[in-house]
């Protein structure tokens, strides 16, 4: 097998770079005046070695997110393709989404991203529609991006919404979802924190905190929040399961084959592989 031209490998070993990146792209944005949450078109590039793997990105673009085709050119001996995007609303945040979430697209079709800029109108800038009335809308846009594979735009609008409702739990936990697909735990937790402390009884936003925290090594935590979810409903098999999984991470086999025999018990199908591999009494 050919080497990647931009693998896991490379996409994890340059993640901060990307970060910084696009902190420093922000900054040189607000310098020359931007005002955040304008919205403005971005220019991106991608690289690869080979044409194919940019035309298969670019097809996936064009279906996933509202962006437009420029070109494919060449870069020294690379083949390069250039696009411009929709209306990015920009913040720190909302660049730094939109880079991490093109960053991992085109690795995974092993092409790198390259590039990007924009020359926002700093003198009559376009904003968001922050009125109460238009929160749901603003939600429900978060929620079809999602749907359609438009990462980033829809961190952008659960952003927006919480600009007008800062107490709204759902676009917190929303958010929280995609910022981990995004391979950003640390701020996931703290948005799932965020919409626990707004709804401490946010069963959903628990689980999923304590899922996080086990997939990185917080077993600790992952258990403390498995016992929350499940003091809240004794019924919750997703909770047994996934705190079954931690038990087991922990070396805890035990307490590990009782949760995922519970969660058989309560309907989870999934459990029974786990037990059929490594309990001695099977469903």
């Amino acid at each position: 097998m050919d080497k990647p031209f931009y693998s896991w490998e490379d996409f994890t070993s340059n993640f901060g770079k990307e970060m910084i990146s696009a902190d420093d792209v922000y900054a040189t944005m607000k310098k020359s005046g931007l005002k955040d949450f304008t919205y403005s078109k971005f220019d991106y590039h991608f690289v690869s070695n080979d044409k194919k793997k940019l035309e298969d990105l670019n097809k996936f673009i064009l279906g996933h997110y509202d962006y437009e085709f420029v070109e494919f050119t060449m870069f020294g001996d690379l083949h390069e393709l250039r696009g411009l995007t929709n209306e990015i609303p920009i913040t720190n945040d909302n660049l730094l989404y939109w880079a991490l979430d093109m960053a991992k697209r085109g690795m995974e079709f092993d092409c790198k991203l390259d590039g990007y800029g924009s020359a926002p109108n700093n003198e009559s800038p376009t904003l968001p529609d922050f009125s109460k009335e238009k929160e749901d809308y603003y939600f429900n846009k978060a929620i079809e991006l999602y749907n359609r594979g438009d990462l980033s735009g829809s961190i952008f609008n659960w952003s927006i919404v919480l600009q007008i409702n800062p107490n709204d739990p759902n676009s917190y936990y929303s958010r929280a979802i995609v910022k981990n697909e995004l391979y950003t735990w640390k701020s996931a937790i703290r948005d799932y924190d965020k919409a626990i402390e707004l709804a401490p009884d946010f069963s959903d936003a628990i689980v999923n905190r304590a899922t996080v925290k086990d997939e990185n090594g917080d077993y600790e935590g992952a258990i403390e929040d498995y016992n929350k979810a499940i003091a809240l409903d004794a019924n919750n098999s997703m909770a047994y399961f996934n705190r079954g999984n931690t038990n087991f991470n922990m070396g805890n086999k035990t307490r590990a084959c009782e949760d995922w025999n519970k969660a058989h018990e309560l309907g989870d199908e999934t459990a029974a592989e786990r037990i059929a591999a490594n309990c001695r009494n099977s469903p």
